[in-house]
């Protein structure tokens, strides 16, 4: 595999290639031909590519040092006597478990010894993993509680009124408008069982709690990014294209002309500039932090959209620190997100991601089922958490409707 630096130069250049292609076509005040197109796409296609062989290349690295940390670590629950103890619990149930280790994996309270805590390493792992998969929470604003059973959230319902011009020895009117409220993030249960087989236990070349983690980081990651974008609040996360009072409400919707198909560039609409609208919809205060959020299928129509002058809206970045942006602003892609352009349909959004607070439970726990599944020759594992999240400032988002514009 080429090294990181090689592949942002390719990176760089396939972004520079498709950038000429796109301004050949603005000098010469036309659209791009089918051919051009073609290339384009295609080399877009590449660069999305290597976008994600970097993305694994870096992964790769991260797991590197964190294995040279993990191999210098004091013996403990985060040392190498813990991960012993949690790989020889995996393997074998509690019964092969000697006192020490049994010991270094902090037992918990059931009665029946099922649950253990899994060892600091186990659990930084998962939430890097996740990290890495569902894109809201890299962006988020994240809680863990420790004790506490919910976060509460201060709100400004009311504010003061401006100011007054007034004299050196006067205080101004009274004024008693202003009003507090407050909102409230509970964590949520939330699990997932994985079964493996005893053989694979057996004569895996990684180490089985590897298996476990990858397995429960990908079934835990897609479940919260679900809620955070669509969840209804009901015993989940309230998801940002869920309209409610408590969230965001359809007030801050805007729309978005299409044709049932996708954005149009055309006299029945211009979906670049409703896009423009929506941009300066959001205070500009929030820009500096604000991403475009769509489904990957949303950007393949963005690509081709011109605003009113005739120039592409969607820019890609030929800075190897730079990322594409449409209007200017970079965007983030979640399968998760809408996908459809039916008139009404939500289609994609603008914000400040920080304002989106998701509060954790810090535990997290595995259960080992021991004979569950003896029938088949595997064994199962139940991982179990508690999160719950939501939009706690309206104005720091815009959410955009689709309008079909054509009959």
């Amino acid at each position: 595999m080429p090294n990181i630096r090689e592949l942002r130069t390719k990176r760089t250049k396939l972004g520079t290639d498709a950038r000429a292609i796109m301004k050949q076509a603005e000098d010469e005040a036309r659209s791009m031909t089918p051919e051009e197109e073609t290339t384009f796409d295609r080399l877009m296609d590449e660069r999305d590519t290597v976008d994600a062989t970097i993305e694994r290349a870096e992964r790769l690295d991260d797991d590197a040092r964190n294995d040279d940390t993990e191999d210098n670590e004091p013996t403990g629950r985060g040392g190498a006597d813990a991960m012993g103890a949690l790989r020889a619990y995996v393997m074998g149930g509690r019964s092969v478990l000697t006192e020490a280790q049994a010991r270094a994996l902090n037992a918990g309270n059931d009665p029946e010894g099922g649950f253990l805590v899994a060892p600091q390493q186990f659990v930084q792992d998962l939430l890097k993993n996740v990290d890495d998969m569902v894109v809201l929470r890299g962006l988020a604003t994240v809680h863990q509680l420790k004790q506490a059973e919910s976060l509460g959230v201060p709100t400004l319902d009311q504010d003061l009124d401006d100011a007054e011009w007034t004299s050196e020895l006067s205080t101004g009117s009274e004024d008693d408008s202003l009003r507090l409220g407050k909102r409230e993030l509970r964590p949520h249960p939330l699990a997932k069982r994985v079964k493996i087989s005893r053989k694979l236990l057996r004569a895996a070349i990684m180490n089985p709690e590897t298996l476990v983690r990858e397995r429960m980081a990908y079934k835990f990651g897609i479940t919260a990014e679900k809620g955070y974008m669509v969840g209804d609040g009901n015993q989940k996360p309230l998801g940002l294209f869920t309209p409610s009072s408590n969230g965001i409400p359809t007030s801050r919707d805007v729309d978005v002309s299409t044709s049932g198909s996708g954005f149009v560039n055309d006299t029945g609409g211009n979906s670049a500039d409703d896009l423009i609208t929506a941009k300066y919809t959001l205070k500009s205060a929030y820009h500096p932090r604000a991403r475009w959020l769509f489904h990957r299928m949303m950007i393949a129509s963005i690509r081709k959209l011109k605003d009113g002058d005739g120039n592409y809206i969607w820019r890609a970045g030929l800075a190897n620190d730079q990322g594409d942006r449409i209007l200017d602003l970079p965007f983030i892609t979640s399968e998760f997100a809408p996908s459809t352009f039916g008139d009404g349909d939500y289609v994609g959004m603008l914000g400040d991601f920080s304002y989106y607070w998701i509060a954790e439970a810090l535990s997290f726990e595995v259960q080992r089922l021991n004979e569950l599944y003896a029938t088949s020759n595997q064994v199962g594992f139940i991982g179990r958490q508690e999160a719950d999240g939501m939009p706690i400032l309206p104005e720091a988002f815009i959410r955009l409707q689709s309008n079909d514009v054509v009959a």
